[in-house]
């Protein structure tokens, strides 16, 4: 028979299971404690059971683990983790230490199927949807790598491999297991999506107060269409629109992220466009200047190109952050990692 994986378990159902059982409803909350708290990787590793107790629970139930194959760490500090799944798939997270910041990139696709054009998951082809304990684990993982180091993560940001809005129901369920289970506060998670409209509303009522970043890239149709073939069927007028209307709290802002592309994306012109477009949206805007790994056609952009733009911004009122390019020494950008693995 089957062993059933106690991390599907919701709150609820863990504290169901408990009292089917027969047993001290305080045993859900040790229960739940030594697998979010103490990352115990098997039921026999909870030494506050009895051994009869271990025993009886692991006739049917066990603690799965995504595991850990590959992990890299960068002259900068930022690490890459490669995992591996109970069917043989690989995902990635990322941990990028920023002055008092520990922020984990998490995956919630095995792949993407959106095919943006400067991003080497989408080139790997979508296998999956994660499921939402596979989600919640790669924190689970990493926090026990380096809790003997003395680290803890702060962050989180849903800009891994995929699209996490295309993956809604296991998404939104481990945001809920983030809050519930792991007491990891709403406000400090970031979802980045490219603009999957349907979800993007359902998103504030269904899921934790989570902060929202979209991943832009061009002030126009026919660029962002180019570079995000996504744009053909949620339209950058028709995602700014949804995005004004989009709920939220007192002091909050949307992030908007703009992979900067050498003479693609990055004129005067296109800031102008840029600013046009987004006025009257509560936001930041963060520039990232393209990662390029072999064999792409892009390039990344001149420092002068980037302040250029960033300057034209900020004369119209918006805040504009240029974000660093982390651990290029280590195929730190979505699926480098995946892909050096698979053409070993």
């Amino acid at each position: 028979m089957e062993r059933e994986n106690l991390k599907t378990y919701r709150l609820e159902e863990m504290e169901k299971l408990i009292k089917d059982l027969s047993l001290p409803s305080y045993r859900a909350k040790q229960l739940i404690h030594w697998i979010y708290k103490r990352y115990a990787r098997s039921i026999d590793e909870i030494t506050e059971f009895s051994k009869s107790l271990r025993e009886k629970l692991s006739e049917k139930y066990c603690i799965s683990n995504i595991r850990l194959i590959d992990r890299k760490i960068a002259s900068d500090g930022t690490e890459k983790f490669l995992w591996l799944l109970d069917d043989g798939e690989n995902i990635e997270s990322v941990l990028i230490p920023d002055k008092d910041r520990l922020t984990l990139c998490i995956s919630s696709q095995v792949g993407c199927p959106l095919r943006c054009k400067f991003c080497l998951t989408g080139y790997g082809g979508f296998k999956r949807n994660l499921l939402s304990w596979e989600i919640l684990d790669q924190y689970i993982q990493v926090s026990k790598v380096i809790e003997e180091e003395n680290r803890k993560i702060t962050n989180i940001v849903f800009m891994g491999m995929g699209e996490p809005l295309l993956n809604f129901d296991n998404v939104v369920d481990a945001l809920w297991r983030f809050k519930r289970l792991i007491n990891f506060s709403p406000r400090r998670i970031t979802l980045s999506t490219a603009g999957i409209i349907p979800a993007l509303r359902e998103l504030p009522f269904k899921a934790p107060p989570v902060k929202l970043a979209i991943s832009l890239n061009a002030p126009e149709e026919i660029t962002r269409e180019y570079l995000m073939p996504i744009n053909k069927k949620y339209s950058l007028s028709k995602l700014v629109e949804v995005l004004r209307e989009y709920p939220l709290k007192h002091g909050q802002r949307i992030t908007f992220e703009y992979v900067m592309i050498k003479s693609l994306n990055t004129s005067e012109e296109q800031a102008i466009r840029l600013s046009k477009l987004l006025r009257g949206i509560p936001s930041k805007i963060n520039l990232i200047p393209f990662n390029p790994w072999e064999g792409c056609e892009f390039e990344r952009p001149s420092e002068e190109e980037i302040l250029r733009f960033q300057q034209v911004l900020i004369s119209k009122g918006f805040s504009v952050f240029i974000r660093k390019s982390k651990g290029t020494d280590i195929y730190a950008a979505c699926g480098q990692l995946k892909a050096h693995y698979r053409a070993k």
